[in-house]
């Protein structure tokens, strides 16, 4: 039987989707990219995001037509809230945790039964068998880039987010397993490795005095990288403020091959929001952090995660946060629209700001985003960096790549036996969002 699976959502689901191709190739069943001619489709969704389940809907609305013509297997897991779930029990011949992953086959087999869930939340708070999701070996999407997940869970319970009751609890996973994977993946000339967690820098608090740190887990990975002598680079996406310490910044700025990208989640630049939306911290500790990454890794690249119009949050409010925006200068900011998700705490609330008050807002973050953006970018022009390849450009005839913080940079070349490899490129010209430049060809000989 062929199979065809959507992955929605963060790299987290990406991660996980790489797993369950390993589960299934490994079952006998046959990948296409034509979901029409499949007989078991599947969707790792993701109830984070409104947009994302209104996509859930419209295909299995599609797919579900489809049965009248046809055999027709449909399954779904991912990120999912209990509300999200109950609906989904109606729609999909097959719902699944990600921890019962193994067990896919089986339900397959027996299909329209699914794994028992936990009567309240509608899954395991405490995400027992994890352990055993992470030993299914992932089938990597790409031969230079890979995701892998550190940890999985939250135990921060922002009232914005619904993490915490899609994934459950934090479980760390174990050290050995990830040093091993990273280590494998280095040897076999993986270039870019990130490593993935909801909160990525609480790695090991759950299993205090049997696990490392996470500063420890970046020495030890920046250790492969000295050992190894191959080049590549390593990031982390997410870390919370709260969690975030010196230490984790001094490794950082230690080893050549632990990226110079952090990714700092703000949110909001208003203490009484950060307050609101149970985040714990204030702008105080979020500045001194910035602060201490400035001093020790000036090169570094600077990302973040911004939400406008949260509940009750007020012009001054905003203007707080575009403050903030405008001292950090960030390198790229995810900002969204705050929507109520169901099962976070705020969405209880009065959902107050009017949604063409939050996209002004919007609009206004971007345009403050694109004026630093921009100036930065101008400052790299004549200068020469290193990149890594990812694969053409929207632009015809030319390639597109990552600078180590992540920053695009296309460059004209028709030569795809590039992608996945580093080269050195000099900036010629710079706008807001992306930087172009051309390739030193002596840097490629031999490729």
């Amino acid at each position: 039987m062929k199979y065809h699976l959507i992955t929605l959502g963060c790299q987290m689901n990406l991660a996980d989707s790489e797993r369950v191709i390993s589960v299934l190739n490994k079952a006998g069943y046959t990948w296409t990219d034509n979901e029409e001619e499949a007989g078991l489709i599947g969707i790792m969704a993701c109830s984070v995001r409104q947009k994302a389940i209104d996509k859930v809907y419209s295909r299995i609305h599609n797919w579900n037509k489809w049965k009248n013509n046809k055999n027709l297997i449909t399954f779904i897991s991912g990120c999912i809230l209990p509300d999200d779930h109950e609906k989904f029990l109606k729609l999909f011949d097959i719902i699944f945790q990600v921890k019962d992953l193994p067990k896919l086959p089986e339900m397959i087999s027996n299909y329209g039964i699914t794994t028992p869930v936990h009567l309240k939340t509608g899954i395991d708070p405490h995400n027992k068998n994890i352990e055993q999701f992470w030993d299914v070996k992932p089938s990597y999407q790409s031969n230079f880039e890979a995701f892998i997940p550190i940890q999985n869970g939250c135990d921060k319970f922002c009232s914005f987010c619904a993490v915490p009751y899609t994934r459950g609890r934090e479980v760390s996973r174990p050290s050995e397993d990830i040093i091993a994977e990273i280590a494998l993946l280095v040897s076999q000339g993986f270039k870019s490795i990130t490593l993935l967690g909801q909160n990525v820098n609480s790695y090991g608090l759950d299993k205090k005095g049997e696990e490392i740190t996470f500063p420890e887990l970046l020495r030890q990975i920046g250790e492969i990288g000295n050992q190894l002598k191959k080049e590549f680079w390593v990031y982390f996406t997410s870390p919370h403020p709260r969690d975030m310490t010196d230490e984790v910044i001094d490794v950082i700025a230690q080893y050549p091959v632990l990226a110079k990208q952090i990714h700092l989640p703000m949110q909001s630049g208003d203490d009484k929001v950060l307050t609101s939306m149970n985040r714990r911290y204030n702008m105080e500790k979020y500045n001194s952090i910035v602060k201490y990454i400035r001093n020790i890794i000036p090169q570094a690249t600077l990302f973040t995660d911004i939400i406008v119009g949260f509940t009750g949050e007020t012009e001054e409010q905003f203007e707080n946060t575009r403050q903030a925006m405008e001292k950090f200068k960030f390198n790229m900011s995810y900002t969204a629209i705050y929507s109520p998700r169901p099962g976070a705490t705020s969405h209880k609330w009065n959902d107050d700001v009017p949604h063409d008050e939050k996209k002004r807002r919007l609009h206004i973050l971007t345009e403050e985003l694109r004026k630093h953006n921009i100036l930065h970018n101008k400052q790299m022009l004549g200068k020469t960096v290193r990149v890594l390849v990812h694969g053409t450009d929207r632009k015809n005839g030319f390639l597109s790549a990552l600078t180590e913080g992540k920053l695009i940079v296309r460059f004209p070349c028709s030569n795809e036996n590039l992608i996945g490899q580093f080269v050195d490129i000099k900036i010629t010209s710079a706008s807001d969002f992306s930087l172009e430049g051309e390739l030193f060809e002596e840097a490629v000989a031999g490729i």
